[in-house]
């Protein structure tokens, strides 16, 4: 599918689908004019990252993990207190939104509600 319909301004559901000149969302009956939507021009909120205790996380931030993590794959996983470095927020894949690089890991995605600002 080439054109990706916007999701559902009332419930934020992406199965939205086209009824003539409208648009209908599924999961909770709203009906709205794609014009409507448009014309709205409202930015959407920039997503806000928090730590394990609430701290703003910001890309190129370093971290420490709170808890020790398991790895598929590895015998021993990444321990409580392993300090990661330069992060980047990604958006959620799988709840996780950092993507990072763990010395003696590599490349990994991490959950922002496991590790804390340094």
């Amino acid at each position: 599918m080439a054109d990706q319909l916007p999701l559902c301004p009332e419930c934020s559901s992406d199965l939205a689908y086209e009824m003539g000149a409208l648009l209908v969302c599924p999961m909770c009956g709203h009906e709205w004019s794609p014009a409507d939507a448009a014309a709205d021009g409202e930015a959407p909120a920039e997503r806000v990252v928090k730590d394990a205790v609430g701290n703003v996380l910001a890309d190129g931030d370093t971290v420490v993990v709170t808890t020790t993590i398991k790895v598929k794959g590895s015998p021993q996983g990444i321990k409580a207190g392993t300090k990661v470095r330069g992060i980047r927020l990604i958006d959620p894949v799988n709840g996780h939104d950092i993507d990072c690089k763990v010395d003696g890991f590599g490349a990994m995605l991490l959950k922002s509600s496991l590790v804390k600002k340094a």
